[in-house]
């Protein structure tokens, strides 16, 4: 894999050119900026920046104005290439808060090694296509990541009724208890598929649930044509993902502003 053209292609597609990713939402170009602006319950951030020294701290300021003016805590999602070099100090000077580092990761949907990947005996993957299957998605998300799942509902219902192409959502079952769930987002027009929202509660980590669960949404990916998987990788799931066959490219940090 070509790193930094594959980097280039990501940046294009998937942040300079972004879509709005899901109903209601609006993608908007400013200046050296670009935007996705979803409402209270939505995702609102800053995608991609094409700034210099003389033109970050205006942009900031002017970001913080408008979605303060809107009332909405918004994620500026800075990656490690992105410049100037000290835009994530200018970001907290701004008043933003650096939440953890992730890294961008990439792989070939087809022919991975994680199509080898297997169930736990006594385990099972479903769809989750309804309210009832997000109910246990968002089961999962409270129990695995210890946060509050209100958002993941209403914007999972929202796509999974309104534009059910874009996502694919699935849930690990042992009998009947929900013990793993991801989601895929699928961004028509584009050769990416974003891999987001995989957990395990506690009692199943180490198992080879996470693995399968990428393993079913790369083949999903696949068939639809999509040639790259992508995922903002923790350091928990780091690990996993180069077994994998997954390839770091650079950092992510999301910096959040709350008015």
């Amino acid at each position: 894999m070509d790193h930094q053209a594959v980097l280039a292609l990501y940046d294009r597609d998937m942040r300079e050119g972004a879509r709005p990713d899901g109903p209601g939402a609006r993608v908007e170009r400013v200046g050296g900026v670009v935007r996705h602006v979803a409402g209270a319950e939505g995702w609102n951030a800053v995608l991609w920046s094409d700034l210099d020294e003389t033109t970050a701290d205006g942009a900031i300021a002017e970001q913080i104005d408008h979605f303060g003016g809107l009332g909405l805590e918004f994620e500026w999602k800075l990656y490690g290439h992105d410049l100037p070099c000290d835009l994530g100090a200018r970001l907290v000077a701004a008043g933003l808060r650096p939440e953890p580092e992730e890294t961008l990761m990439i792989a070939e949907a087809a022919g991975q090694t994680v199509d080898r990947a297997e169930l736990p005996d006594g385990v099972r993957v479903v769809p989750a296509t309804d309210a009832a299957g997000v109910d246990l998605v968002v089961d999962v998300h409270e129990k695995a990541f210890g946060t509050d799942g209100s958002r993941l509902r209403h914007r999972l219902l929202a796509q999974l009724t309104e534009r059910p192409d874009t996502v694919v959502a699935v849930v690990a079952l042992a009998g009947d208890e929900p013990v793993s769930a991801a989601r895929m987002e699928l961004v028509p027009g584009t050769r990416f598929a974003g891999l987001w929202g995989g957990g395990t509660v506690e009692g199943w980590r180490g198992r080879g649930v996470y693995r399968a669960l990428v393993a079913h949404r790369a083949r999903v990916a696949a068939a639809h044509g999509y040639r790259y998987l992508q995922v903002d990788a923790l350091p928990m799931s780091r690990p996993i993902l180069e077994r994998l066959g997954f390839h770091a490219l650079t950092t992510t940090t999301p910096y959040i502003y709350a008015p």
